[in-house]
């Protein structure tokens, strides 16, 4: 109900308002709040006094009608009186009511007072109960941290602590745990800090006993690839042209997908680490992380490459292991790169890749030289070529690996040349020197197929056993020659950026091989006094140049597409053709010396008192020699060269039998004599005829001019110029006034 008192000073305004009410119900409804509220003030005095004065007024207002009408004032008075009666009993109701109302004033005072203090207490109760909830929510959540730590969920309990720092403390700052809590905050990160370092160490741990492992498997998938690569090649050969990592093997092996660090063999986990790095850059320490890291690595880059190898075992084990631990070491760096690139930049990683790379190179260098075994050696570079390929498919500068490539051919070409060379030397030095005999056609096969040789013969014309006009030398050397080339270009299988190198120094091995080792072996040989080991040596040498030949353009054919173009001219060809006119001089040189030594134990008797009936011994020796020489210890020498020393050999014997008359010892000549040398001249001619070789009576003619003018004796016909050049046009012009005078004066004296 609305109060009927608007203002606190408006109580006459009220009173009016209750005695003008219209009936009682609203006399009342009007009265009780009036005098509640005047109560309430402490106005119950002056609403009194104000009624009183209302009261006053009317009895005035009464007086004044009564004394007008009487009758009618009468009637007012006693109605008045009653009223009266009527106001005294409501006044000393409205004392009891207004007392009443005071005691439940009290009452509902003290009751307020009782509700408002126990809405205080409710309220402490609320705030101790919201305090309490926030408290055990703070606790529960440092709880949390610590139990993540134990689960070593180190990130999300770093989450819950930044939670619990930057939230549930600030509802709880006027607490004393809040102040504890936040002061142990700082500890706490430390223990997530020191909790996720001590796992990082143990994962860098694995990760350094696991990186060997790791690089075999890298290995291995590499071989894997070079394998399918190879097998494309065979089906489609213009694949050759590209090598392994370039971007077409990546696409053509694209199907064979290989994760290093995900597989049936290898796991890598790079959660612990990333976890780190997170937690790291949280706390606002990255920058020290990723420099205790990056001194990490580098600790485990040195423990990771021992001190020294060893490259004399069989397997090579040690240098394996080196390249396969520094393979795995450099897939992880890459991979962490990949996945933490804030972490490790490529700057850091190439740092350490460098180090890598020259320690190995300066481990594998001083191994190097205790290797003296070209195929250990082509071993130990297929292992490099082997992980070369493998950390350029990581994208590794590989530049300086392949420099060093260039290192271990060098040594390679040097240690084959003179594995080679040795076996050269001894193959020269051990030949039998004579014509190789071939028992049956399967070792005819063999020889023929080593050795550059065209038969003159076809396999089915063979009879066996036969004989090859070259020692077994020459298809000795031929096989060593060609294992020497394949030996060669052997270093260039899987992978060598250096073709034109092996293509040069090839060349100039095998050039030298040939010049020195074999040429200059064999002229070194002609000092022999054996004419059948003098004329193998020739028949060799010819070979020899044909094989050269035949090298040179298998040179040509086999060289790499980066050389450059154009015939390919190896010295010892030349130096091969050349001494095969040094070993024609030596045979001359025996033959010569040979018709020497039977010309010198001629006898004749030049004053000889009856003719000769039979040519001299020394001249059917030397006859006899020529012939067997030639059908034996020079058969094997083509008809040109044959035809050559026998000509040599006939002007020298020509000569030589010539200057046995005009020896200063032989004073005079008789006609006897003359007939005896007459003889002899005749069965060397006679012998000549039978060769079949006209030209070879050419070098006969001077003797036989001679003998005819001594014969004749006539030395009018010597002088007469148009008859010497007729008869004796081939008569030297000092011997023939010498002969004619050892004549003349041994005919004056039988006169």
């Amino acid at each position: 109900m609305p109060s009927a008192i608007d203002h606190h000073d408006d109580l006459e305004y009220a009173v009016q308002q209750i005695v003008l009410s219209p009936s009682d119900n609203d006399f009342f409804e009007q009265l009780i709040p009036t005098i509640k509220d005047a109560s309430n003030d402490g106005r119950g005095h002056q609403l009194l006094q104000f009624l009183a004065t209302y009261s006053d007024n009317r009895e005035a207002e009464i007086e004044k009608i009564c004394s007008t009408n009487h009758q009618e004032f009468t009637v007012s008075v006693n109605q008045m009186l009653r009223v009266r009666e009527e106001t005294v009993e409501l006044t000393s109701e409205v004392l009891r009511l207004n007392q009443s109302i005071q005691s439940s004033t009290e009452k509902l005072a003290e009751q307020k007072k009782a509700l408002v203090e126990a809405r205080g207490v409710r309220q402490n109760i609320n705030e101790t109960n919201q305090a309490l909830t926030d408290c055990l929510e703070v606790l529960r959540l440092a709880n949390q941290v610590h139990d993540l730590l134990g689960k070593k969920s180190h990130y999300t309990a770093l989450r819950a602590l930044d939670e619990l720092q930057n939230v549930q403390l600030r509802e709880v700052t006027q607490y004393k745990i809040a102040e504890m809590i936040q002061m142990s905050v700082p500890t706490t990160k430390k223990l997530i800090a020191e909790a996720v370092m001590t796992d990082l160490n143990t994962w860098l741990f694995r990760i350094r006993e696991t990186s060997q492992f790791l690089g075999e498997v890298a290995f291995y998938h590499t071989e894997q690839r070079r394998a399918r690569q190879k097998d494309r090649i065979e089906k489609f050969p213009y694949l050759n042209n590209f090598r392994l990592n370039s971007a077409v093997e990546l696409v053509f092996d694209e199907d064979a997908e290989f994760d290093i660090l995900d597989n049936e063999d290898v796991q890598v986990d790079f959660t612990p680490l990333l976890e780190c790095l997170h937690i790291h850059d949280a706390l606002g320490q990255a920058d020290i992380f990723r420099t205790d890291y990056a001194a990490t690595r580098r600790q485990q880059k040195e423990l990771l490459i021992p001190t020294s190898i060893s490259l004399v075992d069989v397997d090579i084990s040690s240098l394996s292991e080196l390249l396969e631990g520094i393979a795995g070491f450099a897939i992880i760096e890459k991979a962490t790169m990949k996945k933490a690139p804030k972490l490790r930049s490529n700057v850091d990683v190439d740092e350490l890749w460098d180090s890598m790379c020259q320690i190995a190179m300066t481990l594998i260098s001083k191994a190097l030289r205790e290797v003296d075994n070209a195929e250990l050696l082509l071993k130990i570079k297929g292992i490099v070529a082997l992980f070369i390929q493998t950390v350029d498919s990581w994208q590794y500068p590989v530049a300086i690996l392949d420099s060093f490539l260039l290192t271990l051919f060098e040594k390679y070409a040097d240690l084959l040349k003179r594995r080679f060379s040795d076996d050269f030397q001894e193959i020269v030095s051990t030949d039998d020197y004579m014509p190789m005999p071939i028992n049956n056609l399967d070792e005819y096969d063999k020889v023929v197929n080593v050795s550059w040789y065209t038969p003159d013969k076809d396999r089915g014309e063979l009879r066996f056993p036969c004989v090859l006009p070259f020692s077994q030398m020459y298809p000795l050397c031929c096989i060593d020659i060609r294992n020497f080339l394949n030996q060669f270009y052997f270093f260039s299988d899987d992978h060598f950026q250096h073709p034109r190198v092996i293509d040069d120094t090839l060349k100039l091995s095998l050039d030298e091989l040939l010049s020195e080792k074999v040429c200059h072996s064999l002229v070194e040989r002609l000092s022999s006094q054996y004419l059948g080991q003098i004329v193998q040596i020739l028949i060799n040498l010819e070979h020899f140049e044909t094989a050269c030949q035949e090298l040179e353009q298998l040179l040509v054919a086999a060289r790499s597409s980066g050389s450059t173009g154009g015939t390919i001219v190896l010295n010892a060809t030349e130096g091969f053709c050349s001494n095969k006119k040094t070993a024609e001089k030596r045979i001359f040189e025996l033959v010569n010396s040979k018709i020497d030594d039977l010309i010198e134990t001629a006898e004749y008797d030049w004053m000889a008192p009856t003719l000769e009936t039979e040519p001299s011994n020394y001249m059917q020796t030397l006859t006899r020699y020529l012939s067997n020489i030639m059908n034996s210890v020079l058969l094997g020498l083509p008809t040109e060269i044959k035809e050559l020393i026998y000509f040599d050999a006939l002007s020298h014997a020509a000569t030589k039998i010539l200057s046995l008359p005009l020896s200063p010892d032989v004073r005079k000549v008789n006609p006897n004599g003359i007939s005896a040398l007459a003889k002899d001249v005749r069965y060397l001619t006679d012998f000549v005829d039978t060769l079949g070789n006209p030209i070879l009576q050419e070098n006969l003619d001077e003797l036989q001019q001679t003998v005819a003018l001594m014969q004749a004796g006539n030395a009018d016909e010597y002088y007469d110029v148009s008859t010497r050049n007729k008869k004796y046009g081939r008569v030297d012009a000092m011997n023939g006034p010498i002969l004619l005078e050892k004549y003349t004066r041994t005919k004056m004296e039988y006169l």
